[in-house]
């Protein structure tokens, strides 16, 4: 089944350090690069999403992009959802152009995170998603929100730490066939345990990096004329929501990315077993895991094990994140989730170089935000 939404364009900016970069101009970057890789105007473009920004905030950020870069679109929004909102964007995107709202969708996000914020301010930012009254005034941070999750899965289904070690050194393997990942340079599983504990049991090399960086796609409803290159088809799509705050979380090892691919996989006609490369949020190696096994492509206490065999590598069975990620290719905020729907379309278009699974036909992708409180999963399809 298809949703009759088409990714036409993909561009992601440099990543990593990048003095003198600034949000809009990484928003502007990306944003004519995947408009001219469409072989489309800019003035073709009749929707604008954007998300979010931590070092030029603004209640009205989509509006302000298109003022920056001299766009008009009939349809205009800024989506919050954290990492989950590049993967709802293109639903959205996908919605707007099946429906004949829209032609041709911008979906665009980028920050100076590394270089545009001091470290209180990156501190402050990520503050507020501790709930207010029940965990803000104990002091609770991401990293020991997602280590809570690590704790209660270690318990359940005894997942080591050198399970989430060979995740990191995966991903950096991964970078390291990605020219522009911001950190290529190889790690062992003995780097990642002895990197420095951030939050019991998730250390140093257990989290996601901190970027500049921007990445954007145009979604149409028809593929592009030029045929030199395959279409890529949005062929499912869907979204799981069980909560925000941790505190409330109805379960530490069952989260909404079940619902979401569940609804996608159905959409598309497809199940986990189908899928060539899986680009999959991974803002901790936890939450990599935790979601491989609630989606469906591994058993309940399998992934860790599997992430140990090299199955996640580019020769194994799943191969994911094969830019390298959040954890290794880079994380600039709402962009960090951008960069694994571009993966996908460089690796469904076969312009993935060294790191291009073989035959690679149908992608998944899947976004996290907060504390795997949002999630939206798409299935992708070489056209």
């Amino acid at each position: 089944m298809s949703m009759n939404a088409y990714i036409t364009g993909a561009c992601d900016t440099r990543v990593g350090e990048l003095p003198g970069s600034s949000c809009m101009g990484l928003h502007a970057e990306a944003a004519f690069g995947a408009i001219r890789d469409a072989g489309l105007e800019a003035g073709d473009i009749d929707g604008v999403l954007c998300a979010y920004s931590f070092t030029e905030p603004h209640l009205m950020l989509a509006s302000v992009f298109c003022e920056y870069a001299g766009l008009s679109p009939k349809f205009c929004a800024a989506i919050q959802a954290g990492g989950a909102s590049a993967c709802i964007m293109v639903m959205q995107a996908a919605a707007l152009v099946a429906s004949g709202q829209c032609s041709h969708v911008l979906v665009v996000a980028g920050d100076n995170r590394l270089t545009g914020l001091s470290r209180d301010g990156a501190v402050a930012a990520l503050a507020e998603v501790g709930h207010p009254q029940f965990e803000r005034p104990f002091g609770i941070s991401v990293p020991a929100s997602y280590a809570l999750v690590a704790q209660r899965y270690m318990h359940d289904y005894g997942v080591t730490s050198e399970q989430l070690a060979a995740i990191a050194v995966e991903h950096r393997r991964h970078a390291g066939r990605h020219p522009k990942a911001h950190k290529r340079e190889p790690i062992s599983i003995d780097d990642v345990l002895n990197s420095r504990v951030i939050s019991s049991p998730l250390r140093m090399l257990d989290c996601c990096l901190v970027s500049d960086g921007g990445a954007a796609l145009v979604i149409s409803r028809r593929p592009a004329g030029d045929r030199s290159r395959p279409a890529v088809e949005i062929l499912g799509a869907g979204q799981g929501h069980t909560h925000e705050h941790i505190v409330a979380a109805p379960s530490l090892v069952d989260f909404g990315c079940k619902a979401s691919s569940a609804q996608a996989f159905a959409a598309a006609g497809l199940m986990p077993a189908d899928i060539d490369v899986a680009l999959i949020y991974d803002s901790f190696t936890i939450t990599l895991l935790v979601e491989l096994e609630s989606i469906g492509f591994f058993a309940r206490g399998e992934a860790g094990p599997a992430a140990l065999q090299g199955a996640l590598g580019l020769g194994g069975a799943l191969p994911c994140n094969t830019h390298g990620g959040l954890l290794s290719y880079g994380h600039s905020g709402a962009a960090g989730g951008m960069f694994h729907a571009v993966e996908a379309v460089h690796q469904l278009r076969g312009q993935a170089d060294v790191r291009q699974v073989d035959g690679a036909r149908l992608a998944f992708v899947h976004g996290d935000g907060g504390i795997l409180s949002a999630h939206c999963s798409l299935v992708l399809g070489a056209a």
